[in-house]
């Protein structure tokens, strides 16, 4: 029994990619949009706006206040649920507008919340938010997490990227004890798309179809934005996420901007990105500094080396904890939301991205890479080789484990 389990939970069943994907075309290609569209899910939409938020102190009053604006219907899957004050916060504003009528669905991962029983669960129980915990006491299931993201209101507004609700999100990346992090408001047609990313989990854990005008109204043009909302689950193809971040790389031509909080590329896209760096590509990464989760910080700085050597920069974030979750290629195509650059993310969790082939959209995330590298500091081939002897026995032995990273 014991066996079936450990294998079910830890050991990889699907095929993974393991040839370099190859493309004669850029990401401004129209061979680029039909692929992505086609190949990896919903269609890239034309008539939306995304609004791009930085820090707590900036997004949780959006959320808040197009929770409290709703009318007919809320739909919230969350990750980190921290108890505190933002919590609370969120919590009352849920539970008054169950109690005013409006259809409230909250779908939280079990792993990622320490308040399940706290008060703010049992208020919006009490308050008519009907609750769902994924995979809840799944032993079968527990390595299997929801890291997404998406607060969709009334199903015309939605919220989608890294945050978590806890009061260290709760400042402007101005201190060790908060995060940097970034969030995105969206209006137009790839709402729905949105929408259908948390019904895919909803129908899993409650097993109700929610469905018509409260959940999926007709969407009208909003603005200029061409989007695809991009869903990732182990359940439906565990590696369509990493082939999403590979191809997006393999068409970069000029420039490649990784801002993540997690950075631990697996071989194959290590050789993705030495190749971008070989074809003349520049390979900019922004990931934490020393403040944050240091063993995986120490496995992720392990596999370095070949992309430091073919000339990728790497910046370490310094002001506060790191948390963002974003990837500019050739000043047009962007992917932001949920997912890390790790195996976790692209092979286990079920994660949520949305995808924006703009060049307005992505010259905006280009400053805001350009001011997180601002405060950053470089780390260099020549820094890398003078890592301590722990970090470097730490960064080894740990990284037998980075398929649970």
């Amino acid at each position: 029994m014991a066996a079936v389990l450990i294998t079910r939970n830890f050991f990889e069943v699907e095929k993974k990619i393991r040839h370099l994907i190859s493309a004669d075309y850029g990401p401004a290609d129209p061979r680029f949009r039909r692929t992505m569209s086609q190949l990896l899910g919903p269609p890239l939409l034309e008539g939306n706006k995304v609004t791009a938020l930085q820090n707590g102190i900036r997004i949780f009053p959006a959320m808040l206040a197009a929770i409290r604006a709703a009318e007919r219907s809320i739909t919230f899957e969350n990750f980190i649920l921290r108890e505190g004050h933002v919590v609370n916060e969120f919590a009352e504003a849920l539970s008054e507008r169950a109690r005013a009528g409006v259809k409230v669905h909250f779908l939280q991962d079990s792993f990622g919340a320490n308040c399940l029983h706290g008060s703010a669960m049992h208020l919006l129980k009490r308050s008519g938010v009907e609750v769902e915990i994924f995979r809840f006491r799944q032993i079968s299931r527990f390595n299997y997490r929801t890291h997404r993201k998406l607060l969709i209101i009334d199903g015309r507004v939605g919220f989608i990227g890294g945050v978590g609700i806890g009061d260290e999100w709760d400042g402007d990346a101005d201190s060790l004890a908060v995060w940097r992090d970034s969030h995105y408001r969206v209006t137009g047609p790839v709402v729905a798309q949105m929408q259908q990313a948390f019904m895919d989990n909803w129908m899993q854990t409650r097993a109700v179809v929610l469905h018509g005008n409260d959940y999926f109204p007709e969407l009208a043009a909003a603005g200029e934005n061409l989007c695809q909302a991009f869903k990732s689950s182990a359940s439906e193809g565990a590696d369509s996420a990493r082939v999403m971040f590979l191809l997006s790389l393999a068409v970069a031509r000029r420039n490649i901007r990784i801002a993540n909080a997690y950075f631990i590329p697996d071989n194959l896209c290590i050789r993705t990105l030495v190749e971008a760096c070989r074809r003349g590509v520049t390979v900019e990464v922004i990931t934490p500094g020393p403040i944050d989760a240091h063993v995986v910080r120490m496995v992720g700085r392990s596999r370095w080396k070949p992309l430091l050597e073919a000339g990728a920069r790497f910046y370490e974030f310094q002001p506060a904890l790191f948390h963002c979750k974003y990837m500019i290629i050739d000043d047009c195509w962007t992917t932001v939301g949920s997912a890390n650059f790790d195996n976790r993310s692209l092979r286990i969790n079920e994660e949520a991205n949305l995808n924006v082939l703009d060049a307005e959209f992505a010259s905006e995330l280009v400053r805001v890479f350009e001011n997180d590298r601002g405060h950053s500091e470089q780390i260099t081939i020549r820094d890398w080789n003078r890592r301590s002897i722990a970090e470097k026995m730490i960064g080894s032995a740990a990284g037998v484990l980075r398929s649970q990273m």
